[in-house]
């Protein structure tokens, strides 16, 4: 048998199983007909076999070379040196002019408007006449624009789509006519800027209706401006973002060089994009002169209502089209095996399997040895210490970190889920969801919405759930997280009270909405993100935690929200009492905790305002936890899906075999990752991705796979892996960088919000800091020896663990055929 395989390939096959994925690339073509960005950069599953290999080497040699590359440097390192060391390794190349051939040309703008309509793969589940997307997409510019227009645009983005109450999005939702937005809004990243917006989930009759709702909403946002309160709103929002820089996990210096890269890459001032103070100022000025619907109303007239380089884009499901597209594989390939002689078919097994050997064979030790690397001796023998108060204020415990945080406050109030009743848990994202976007009695979602960006940096609402070493009861709060100038502090407190107390639980439609939006939400996860899914639902059968967290978030959450999107219409009374039932069983001083972090004149000045703000909670007896002892049911499970590749789980809880937790775990667990899966799911089987995981919590091992054409092939490599630690054999020099690399992930990169919150769930899930240096030296010290230990720990799982697979039918079918009974099969699409 002759099979069609490779990374990119699957990974694509992947990303154009996703219906947002084909309307994007269908869109983006159609925009740019005439330049690169008209061609497919990710490659065309039924094109990509197409390239030769020498094509391929070709366009490397050509493209992939110094001369078009930019060049940056972040840090406090010495210049000199940097530049020295630059200097050697150019030296090594000639010139080339490779720049100026890959350079993009401008798209010149159409003179009449296009349509296009395009099929996605569907389920066959569902009315397919109500599963239609529309989008209209529009290229703004036939030049780049200065930085000034492209900041004034940025804002009329968040003006129009950028929250629940801006008033596009607002009215597409309202309008019942789909489930969930689809576009970007303003893209700016390639040479020339687009717009574009639609919504998917769209009956079939009604897309006039939606392309006509779209088109009068801009025109009257054009004729009637924005109400003050939203602009302020937005220029709060906007300029909080551009002043605190927070790129979460994303190492700044990288997040500067990306900003950067995008004006630089088209021979433009590499540095303009990181100035915003002149054109902020600029742009403020000019709406405190001239008035807002002065500045953006003549853009949405330009760029938009007077532009005639529109591309409507209108989306088919078509529930035959992932298995027409397998056929048509199929039948490439057997046109290819008849053309093949029997020695032709005996070389390409040869040479199929000359290329596994290559790619499952270690590169050697003295190759290793050639990449610069750090040694034990640079790594520091302590974690990371995060300073924390442990205090109390009107009996609520309360942390503080003292660290500095350029006079920005963060902030974090948790509430004990325990006591809230089993069958109420499916509601608890969408109680977080109505307490940010429904209204109190004073001021509607929209009033409340823009308040919330006029005096914050924004706050949100989520369950965290989580298991505990050692314990049976999981770790599960509801978390309210803030964030504002300090001198803002009491309006942060004072809106979070407004959120928790006074939000009405009243708007049916509105709410019906939130099911819909989530609905469509699990769908894309689903064909996106399969092996999320599979880890969840994996760790649902496992331990009590996982169901928790899959019943908020998993296929039992999907399921959930296909039954309430036709009871909010019958019982519309009984699931607003419901949500009323989680805020009475949530909202209480007892058991809450409060979690700050500023620099310590900040935290003295806003224990007032914390104090009042659990002044004004509830504080009634304690409520007993509730006994959640469920598990999703045991046994494999298959989630069938319209897709052309699988996302394969196989997971089993160490713990119960007797394993104690060792720091070296973590080094195990990052070293199968990169060497055995990575070879053996990625490299050779042709996956897009392979990993395990450990949850040193719940003691939950895992392995998935991302992107996969194979299925039973993969779960083979997972059982594997004890004979491949029992066979390892390690030189001191990779087993050093195995722990480097592990201690890379450790010390992962934090800005002092995650230092406090980091600090805040070790609190909570009662890591100490004897723990943590236990678990570091531990780390620093893993030995070869530890890795054949740790294969009886993973070996249960061979025989033990649980699988769920996401995955195409056919796939399904295939493997039930070979291995009878195997999986149980869901249809979730």
């Amino acid at each position: 048998m002759i099979l069609m395989s490779g990374v990119v390939f699957n990974e694509m096959k992947g990303v154009y199983s996703q219906p947002d994925n084909i309307l994007g690339r269908t869109a983006q073509q159609a925009l740019f007909p005439d330049n690169t960005y008209g061609v497919d950069s990710g490659g065309d599953p039924q094109v990509i076999p197409k390239l030769t290999f020498e094509e391929f080497r070709e366009f490397h040699r050509r493209y992939y070379h110094p001369s078009n590359a930019r060049i940056w440097f972040y840090g406090d390192d010495d210049p000199s040196e940097r530049l020295r060391i630059l200097s050697e390794y150019l030296d090594e190349f000639d010139a080339s002019s490779a720049s100026k051939e890959s350079k993009v040309g401008m798209q010149k703008l159409f003179t009449k408007p296009v349509r296009i309509v395009e099929k996605y793969p569907a389920g066959e589940s569902g009315d397919l006449k109500k599963n239609h997307m529309v989008c209209l997409n529009w290229l703004l510019s036939e030049k780049p624009l200065d930085m000034e227009t492209e900041l004034v645009l940025g804002f009329l983005d968040h003006l129009m789509l950028g929250t629940p109450a801006s008033p596009l999005r607002r009215i597409l939702l309202e309008s019942g006519l789909g489930d969930a937005i689809v576009g970007g809004g303003v893209e700016d990243e390639l040479l020339q800027p687009q717009f574009s917006i639609g919504l998917k989930g769209v009956s079939e009759d009604d897309i006039p209706k939606v392309e006509e709702l779209i088109m009068s909403t801009l025109k009257k946002l054009a004729e009637e401006g924005f109400d003050a309160e939203a602009v302020e709103a937005s220029m709060n929002t906007i300029e909080f973002s551009l002043r605190e820089n927070n790129t979460g996990s994303f190492p700044r210096g990288l997040s500067l060089m990306l900003r950067s890269i995008g004006k630089w890459i088209y021979d433009m001032d590499p540095f303009e994009p990181l100035k915003y103070e002149k054109p902020l100022s600029t742009l403020k000025a000019r709406i405190a002169e001239e008035g807002s619907k002065a500045v953006f109303s003549p853009l949405i007239h330009k760029f938009i209502l007077n532009n005639p380089h529109c591309v409507t884009v209108e989306m088919q499901p078509d529930p035959e089209k992932a298995s027409r597209d397998e056929a048509a594989e199929k039948e490439i390939l057997e046109k290819v095996k008849t053309s093949m002689t029997d020695e032709d078919l005996a070389e390409l097994a040869r040479a199929t399997q000359e290329l596994r050997l290559k790619q499952e064979t270690p590169d050697p030790p003295e190759a290793l040895k050639s990449v610069p690397s750090l040694s034990l001796s640079d790594i520091p023998k302590e974690p990371t210490h995060v300073p924390i108060e442990i205090g109390e204020i009107k009996g609520a415990k309360v942390l503080q970190h003292d660290l500095f945080t350029n006079d920005v406050l963060y902030t974090e109030v948790a509430f004990n889920m325990s006591s809230l009743k089993q069958e109420l848990l499916p509601l608890v994202p969408l109680f977080c969801q109505s307490l940010l976007e429904m209204g109190t009695k004073d001021m509607d979602f929209v009033q409340l919405n823009q308040l919330i960006g006029r005096k914050t940096g924004g706050i949100s609402v989520y369950p965290f759930t989580s298991s505990v070493r050692g314990k049976k009861d999981p770790c599960s709060h509801i978390i309210v997280r803030g964030k504002s100038m300090a001198g803002r502090a009491e309006d942060l407190f004072h809106l979070m009270n407004c959120l928790l107390e006074d939000v009405q639980f009243t708007d049916q439609q509105r709410f019906k909405q939130f099911v819909s939006q989530s609905r469509a939400r699990m769908e894309n996860r689903l064909r996106g993100s399969g092996h999320g899914v599979a880890a969840a639902r994996m760790d649902g059968k496992l331990n009590v935690a996982g169901w928790v967290a899959e019943q908020m978030g998993g296929i039992s959450y999907l399921e959930f929200l296909k039954g309430l999107e036709e009871k909010v219409d019958g019982d519309w009374a009984g699931i607003s009492s419901s949500l009323d039932e989680i805020r009475n069983s949530l909202l209480s001083r007892n058991g809450c905790l409060v979690n700050l972090t500023a620099d310590s004149k900040n935290l003295k000045n806003s224990e007032k305002f914390v104090s009042k703000f659990l002044d004004l909670l509830p504080s009634p007896a304690s409520n007993k936890p509730s006994s959640w002892n469920a598990r999703v049911s045991p046994g494999n499970e298959a989630i069938v899906i319209p897709t052309q590749v699988n996302y394969v789980g196989k997971a089993g809880n160490i713990y119960e075999t007797g394993y104690q937790l060792n720091g070296s775990a973590y080094v195990i667990s990052k070293h199968i990752g990169n060497t055995w899966l990575w070879d053996r799911v990625r490299v050779s089987g042709g996956a897009y991705g392979g990993f395990c995981d450990f949850d040193t919590h719940s003691g939950v091992f895992s392995y998935l796979s991302y992107r996969d054409p194979n299925l039973l092939k993969t779960l083979e490599v997972y059982d594997g892996t004890a004979n491949f630690l029992r066979e390892l054999e390690m030189d001191n020099d990779t087993l050093t960088k195995a722990i480097i690399g592990t201690i890379g992930d450790v010390d992962s990169y934090q800005l002092p919000d995650a230092k406090g919150y980091s600090s805040m769930l070790r609190y909570m899930l009662g890591i100490t800091e004897e723990e943590r240096q236990k678990r570091r030296a531990e780390i620093l010290s893993t030995s070869l020896n530890d890795f054949k230990e740790f294969a009886d720990a993973v070996e249960a799982i061979k025989d033990k663990g649980v699988v769920v697979a996401v995955a195409s039918p056919d796939d399904v079918a295939a493997a039930n055929e070979e291995r009878p009974g195997f999986f149980e099969v869901k249809k979730a699409l």
